[in-house]
C-alpha cells in the first residue's frame, strides 16, 4: 500500500506515453531496434523477465531516471514481483549508488505501490 504521494508514477507513464510514441514515429529504426533489445533482454533464461524487471528497477534508481522507474516498477508488479522482493532489489539499489540511490529508491517503492494499487482497483 502507497504510503506516500510524493510523484504521480502511473499518471507519470500516462503523461510520458505521447511523447515516447512521438520518438518512435520521428526516429522509427532506432527506437524499433531499442523495442527489439528490451523485448530480447527480458526474454527468460537463466533469469526470469520478473527477475530482470527487478534489475532494471535497482538500475533506473541508479542512474536516477524517473520515467524508467515507473516503467519498470509497473512492469515488475505486471511480472508478479512483491512488494518485498521490489524492497529487497532497492537496497542493492542503494548499495550501489549511496545517498542518492536511497531518495530514487523510495521513489521507486513508492511507484511499485502505486501500481499495485491500480491493479487491485
Amino acid at each position: 500500500m502507497s504510503k506516500s504521494n510524493f510523484k504521480d508514477w502511473p499518471n507519470m507513464a500516462k503523461s510520458l506515453n505521447p511523447a515516447v510514441g512521438e520518438l518512435k514515429r520521428s526516429s522509427p529504426g532506432p527506437m524499433q531496434a531499442f523495442s527489439e533489445m528490451g523485448k530480447a533482454a527480458l526474454e527468460p533464461g537463466a533469469l526470469d523477465t520478473k527477475t530482470k524487471e527487478l534489475i532494471a528497477l535497482a538500475i533506473s534508481v541508479a542512474v536516477r531516471c524517473d520515467p524508467c522507474v515507473t516503467y519498470h516498477s509497473s512492469a515488475a508488479q505486471r511480472q508478479g514481483a512483491t512488494r518485498e522482493e521490489v524492497a529487497e532489489a532497492m537496497g542493492v539499489a542503494v548499495y550501489m549508488g549511496a545517498g542518492p540511490s536511497a531518495m530514487y529508491a523510495a521513489q521507486a517503492l513508492e511507484a511499485f505501490d502505486q501500481w499495485d494499487e491500480k491493479a487491485k482497483g
